[in-house]
C-alpha cells in the first residue's frame, strides 16, 4: 500500500449559473463529466479524486483544464490522503462512497 503522504486527493468546489436551459445543460454536462472521470461528491458542488501520486494529479489538472465550462466558479485543492484523513465532519456522516473508497486499488462492494 502506498504512503498516505505521496497519495494525493483532488478538491474540486464549483458553482454554475442555472437561470437558463442552456445554462443547466452545462451544469450537468459538467458535473457527469465530473463523475465519468472518478470524482465523488462529497457535498453539493464539492468533489473529490484521489490519485497514486502528485504527478499524476498535476498531469490530470490540465486534462480538467481543458474540459471546464466557461462562465461561473471552480477553484481546486490538493492536499495529501493524510491531510484528508484528518478532515472533521462536524455535522452528518461521511457518504457512501468516502467509506468504500479509499487508496487501495481494490474495492469490494
Amino acid at each position: 500500500m502506498a504512503s498516505p503522504y505521496k497519495i494525493m486527493r483532488l478538491l474540486l468546489f464549483f458553482d454554475l449559473p442555472m437561470t437558463t436551459k442552456e445554462e443547466r445543460r452545462i451544469y450537468s454536462k459538467f458535473r457527469k463529466y465530473l463523475i465519468n472521470n472518478g470524482f465523488t461528491m462529497i457535498q453539493f458542488s464539492v468533489y473529490v479524486k484521489i490519485f497514486p501520486n502528485r504527478i499524476s494529479l498535476f498531469q490530470y489538472i490540465e486534462t480538467l483544464k481543458r474540459n471546464l465550462p466557461s462562465r461561473g466558479s471552480i477553484r481546486i485543492m490538493a492536499v495529501t490522503n493524510k491531510q484528508y484523513e484528518k478532515m472533521l465532519i462536524l455535522v452528518g456522516d461521511k457518504t457512501i462512497q468516502e467509506e468504500n473508497i479509499t487508496e487501495d486499488p481494490l474495492v469490494i462492494l
